[in-house]
């Protein structure tokens, strides 16, 4: 059964192009989310197999959202994704329960090495 996943990130294209490189290698994206607050929500109803999260977003950014994820399901297996530059936040974010990182602009080897080493 393909890996359900959901995309969460503010600028609609990066969410298009993740779509892409997940669904042409066999996982099924279950939603997109466009900011913090929406990834949560979305998260309890859906119940993904993995996040993407983006770091910088509007309202509740990426790294509030992971530890809202993680605090209702500990288990949450959630991968950040930055923007060059932002090895700070990725620390943090590491810290707070993220399992990986992967960066922009997306490489398509690298997210799908990324999510199958999440998920295993």
């Amino acid at each position: 059964m393909a890996k359900r996943v959901l995309i969460v990130d503010d600028a609609v294209f990066m969410r298009m192009k993740l779509k892409d490189i997940l669904e042409k290698n066999g996982y099924e994206v279950a939603e997109e989310a466009e900011n913090g607050q929406d990834a949560f929500d979305k998260y309890q109803v859906a119940k993904p197999d993995l996040v993407t999260m983006d770091i910088t977003m509007p309202e509740v950014d990426g790294i509030e959202a992971l530890k809202l994820i993680k605090n209702f399901d500990g288990n949450a297996k959630v991968v950040m994704c930055s923007a060059m530059g932002q090895q700070g936040m990725v620390m943090e974010a590491i810290r707070a329960g993220a399992v990986d990182f992967i960066v922009k602009p997306f490489d398509t080897d690298r997210v799908i090495k990324a999510l199958d080493k999440a998920l295993s």
